[in-house]
């Protein structure tokens, strides 16, 4: 108790100022993901099944449970005719064919963002390239980019793998990138592909998404001014991860909390200033509540950098929009 006391008390005399980044929480593929899940439990009633975490966040999985919805790790776990919801991360061809097959109604959640990495693999394979994936294995997005042509793409999760990867036909190269990396951790392994492969070709736009970019830039702007960033999000969520490494290499500690509760006092003492974020998947009720906690600590002024205002919005598959 004396040890606990004697944390309480030492990280309520440290923080003097939380630093938000903004944008933080929700992009606009989570929200529409999320929304897919509600809007199919108001319809159809619970059970709706949902093949892997919607997003990966334990706070938002867990209050679609509440409502309802079953989580599944395969398909054989769906009972037959049952309503299923692809996640936003993409799924393989042998995905959706194994839906097909048992004729199970299904709802693609899939962000857009996603869909149009998945388009280009086709294009790129499509063309007779070896298509390099830059992403990290795994993850349930690139496994389902790999499953669009499993004969031609080869992953790429780091700058060793990039210096010894072999491809068909240098002439004959090209590369995407999962939607959820670190800029300067993607672009340092493209700069050896490119070195290697000087005919690489690569997707009209960059396919690491604006919410992931902005999320970095932001706090990239706000770690430089923090003692300490507190980045809010699940363990298996890439992009909450990254946001955790950004920090780091911006010069401050850092550390990844599911939520509130996650916080280890012992990392406020001496942090006169904290920077807050959270990743794309992670409810900005979650922010609410560590800045709330924060404050009742002590921390007396609150104030915000913003690198970027986001308007996106992303319309609802057919089979949920409204009439």
């Amino acid at each position: 108790m004396a040890a606990a006391l004697t944390e309480w008390a030492a990280a309520a005399g440290s923080v003097h100022r939380l630093l938000l980044a903004s944008p933080r929480s929700f992009c606009a593929g989570v929200e529409r993901a999320i929304a897919v899940v509600e809007q199919a439990l108001r319809r159809h009633g619970p059970p709706v099944y949902v093949r892997k975490q919607i997003v990966h966040n334990a706070r938002v999985v867990a209050d679609l449970r509440a409502q309802g919805a079953v989580f599944v790790d395969e398909l054989d776990e769906v009972p037959d005719g049952a309503l299923t919801v692809f996640s936003a991360h993409g799924v393989a061809p042998a995905v959706r064919k194994e839906a097909a097959d048992r004729r199970l109604p299904v709802i693609d959640a899939t962000c857009p963002l996603v869909t149009k990495v998945h388009a280009e693999a086709r294009r790129f394979a499509g063309r007779g390239d070896t298509v390099l994936l830059i992403g990290h294995p795994g993850h349930e997005e690139t496994e389902g980019t790999l499953g669009e042509a499993p004969d031609r793409i080869r992953l790429v999760p780091d700058p060793a793998t990039a210096e010894t990867v072999q491809v068909d036909d240098p002439e004959r190269v090209s590369y995407l990138v999962q939607t959820t990396l670190a800029v300067d951790e993607a672009a340092g392994i493209l700069d050896t592909l490119r070195r290697r492969f000087p005919a690489l070709a690569g997707p009209g736009s960059d396919d690491i998404c604006y919410a992931t970019t902005n999320r970095q830039r932001a706090i990239t702007a706000v770690a430089a001014h923090a003692d300490l960033v507190l980045v809010i999000g699940s363990a298996n969520s890439s992009n909450s991860r990254r946001l955790v490494e950004v920090a780091e290499r911006a010069g401050a500690r850092a550390h990844l909390v599911d939520d509130v509760s996650g916080i280890d006092l012992r990392w406020l003492a001496g942090a006169a200033t904290v920077g807050i974020t959270a990743g794309a998947s992670a409810p900005p009720g979650l922010v609410d509540e560590v800045v709330a906690a924060l404050t009742a600590l002590g921390a007396k002024e609150v104030s915000e950098h913003t690198a970027a205002v986001e308007d996106v919005v992303f319309t609802l598959p057919k089979e949920v929009r409204q009439p």
